[in-house]
């Protein structure tokens, strides 16, 4: 229960709708209790009045009127029932919206290193799958205990009050019942656990196989995961069983034990009454309502044991993350005038969870309305240095500047509000293509149809987009997957632009247009280049040779800086890497003629 112990705020959060709760269920209950003694009382006076020989009309009326009273009771009852689940329920319904809530808003501050330590699929499973079950302790467990507490103490008492040492006979079978749950509830626990960790398994190969299904077709691999689900869900089966096996042996055996009840009832009462300790044979018969109005609490303690057991290890999911703390906080509130001035100052940065040196003592500036451009071949750390900038992670050594101020020490949240990032990886959501390009601006701002237009003409995007049926309204799967790679690359560059950013980071973002588009968009681009701050990423060389300074990286360190013209003459790595792609280019070329 120590991994429960969390929600403990949620109750104090709803303590009066519980409170509430609880008063509904002492009612039900003083009602429920009412049933056997109305009953033992019919019995008692049907024997009376067949003794004296009354009328048959005596004896239906008081039939009639016995179960009208009857009647009434378990309308009563089940009209506070309804009260109770109304409560009761409702409020793990609650406290299951303000936990997802909080997942989610926890997932939102941790940081890069977070999530490429996990997989998808079990965050998925943590604010889903978890919560689901945390919320049938906060519910029906909840509510099934505090039912039974007073049920059981309403029964005991009025048990004892009416003969106690039938009253021990009859709830002798009780020890061995605590005793069961005690020494099963350990497995329950250890078994649910394995069963929420291959739930996240099997979340986890669901989810990359939808978002690489086209991968997956093109390579006819759909047997080989046919084959790894099948084998993770075999094992997900295999645990439930095990579960399912130890939940199955709760309830027959205390169907059982509560039987045992109603023999030693009827057996001992029926022997006290024939030795006249029990004066009246409505006694056993309202025992026996007692013991089988206990039936069904006590039978639901192994499946209320079975739910605070699955919540616990839940919850010990759930809280195992929600005390991560990030690595990443902004650190004041405080205005930023963000002037565009950039620095990096002997930088060098290691990746924790593969020990790679990204970026290796790494220092340049760009100054207000310059641009730099970093080229660099596959895995030379560009990318690493756009995270850098955007404060994803902190280098270990060196420094960032924003404006000559450590970046660690300015308003995070205002600063990237001041930056347009187009990333390599480009992300579209399931929205329209409108609701795409205005994702960036802030909630007191939205665009009209001519910013639209003005961003998407710059980007080079705006004739693809009104050749759509729907136009700007036209609602995009998955990823974007309704678009070719260069509409994706420039629906994010219009989106960047929506911000109207005083940083603008362009993360090798023209890869998948050709050489023509590519030229159309920078010219496009090139008033807002030269009002802010840009920096532009790639391994072309066409995409950077406009660049106010040109650095050149090679497993995380600079290897070369000038301007195009200056790192020509310089006849180096650069100077190679230009004169291939030329070649490249002038190649291709001959073959669309030949075509």
């Amino acid at each position: 229960m120590k991994s429960l112990s969390y929600l403990n705020k949620y109750f104090l959060k709803y303590k009066w709708q519980l409170l509430l709760g609880v008063l509904f269920i002492i009612i039900q209950n003083v009602l429920v209790i009412e049933m056997p003694e109305l009953v033992k009382d019919a019995v008692n006076d049907f024997q009376e009045k067949i003794a004296a020989n009354e009328t048959i009309d005596n004896i239906a009326w008081l039939a009639f009127s016995l179960a009208g009273m009857y009647f009434l009771l378990s309308l009563t009852k089940g009209i506070f029932l309804f009260f109770t689940r109304q409560t009761i329920i409702k409020v793990s319904r609650y406290v299951e919206y303000d936990l997802k809530n909080e997942i989610y808003e926890h997932y939102q501050k941790l940081n890069f290193n977070f999530y490429k330590r996990n997989s998808t699929g079990d965050l998925l499973n943590r604010i889903s799958e978890d919560v689901s079950k945390v919320r049938m302790y906060l519910g029906p467990g909840v509510m099934y205990t505090v039912n039974l507490v007073f049920l059981f103490s309403f029964i005991f008492w009025r048990m004892l009050s009416i003969n106690v040492e039938l009253t021990l006979w009859v709830l002798t079978p009780l020890p061995i019942m605590s005793f069961m749950v005690y020494k099963v509830s350990d497995r329950m626990n250890k078994q649910s656990e394995r069963v929420q960790r291959e739930q996240s398994k099997l979340s986890s190969i669901v989810q990359e196989t939808f978002s690489g299904v086209r991968v997956l077709k093109a390579y006819g691999a759909e047997e080989g995961f046919n084959k790894i689900f099948n084998e993770s869900n075999e094992n997900y089966l295999k645990r439930n069983m095990d579960l399912v096996f130890t939940n199955a042996l709760f309830m027959p055996t205390i169907v059982f034990l509560i039987g045992i009840s109603t023999t030693i009832t009827i057996f001992i009462g029926g022997n006290m009454y024939i030795d006249g300790v029990i004066t009246n044979p409505g006694v056993i018969v309202q025992f026996v309502m007692y013991v089988n109005l206990m039936t069904w609490p006590f039978a639901s303690v192994g499946w209320v044991t079975s739910l605070i057991q699955r919540a616990a290890a839940s919850q010990e999911r759930i809280n195992e993350f929600l005390k991560q703390e990030p690595d990443i906080v902004n650190p004041t509130q405080e205005v930023l005038d963000f002037q565009g001035n950039i620095e990096f100052n002997n930088v060098t940065y290691t990746y924790p969870t593969s020990n790679i040196t990204a970026v290796k003592n790494l220092s340049f500036t760009i100054n207000k309305g310059e641009t730099l451009a970093i080229l660099g071949r596959t895995g030379s750390g560009k990318s690493s240095v756009i995270h850098l900038l955007m404060r994803q992670f902190d280098p270990q050594e060196g420094e960032v500047l924003i404006d000559n101020k450590n970046l660690k020490e300015v308003n995070l949240e205002e600063y990237r509000k001041d930056t347009g990032v187009v990333p390599q990886e480009v992300f579209l959501f399931s929205d329209s293509i409108a609701n795409n390009i205005k994702f960036g601006l802030t909630e007191d701002r939205d665009a009209s149809q001519e910013e639209l237009d003005e961003v998407t003409k710059q980007a080079h995007v705006y004739h693809n987009i009104v050749d759509f049926k729907e136009g700007y309204d036209t609602l995009l799967g998955e990823r974007g997957v309704n678009l070719s790679g260069g509409q994706k690359q420039r629906i994010s560059i219009a989106r960047a632009l929506m911000r109207k950013p005083k940083f603008l980071i362009l993360d090798d973002c023209l890869s998948a247009v050709d050489t023509e588009t590519e030229e159309i968009i920078l010219s496009n681009l090139k008033p807002q280049i030269e009002k802010n701050t840009t920096l532009i990423v790639s391994h072309r060389v066409s995409s950077i040779r406009n660049a106010d300074k040109i650095i050149v990286l090679d497993d995380g360190e600079k290897i070369e800086e000038g301007t195009h013209q200056s790192l020509m003459q310089l006849n180096g790595i650069y100077a190679e890497m230009y004169q291939k792609q030329l070649l490249e280019e002038e190649e291709s070329k001959k073959q669309v003629e030949n075509n």
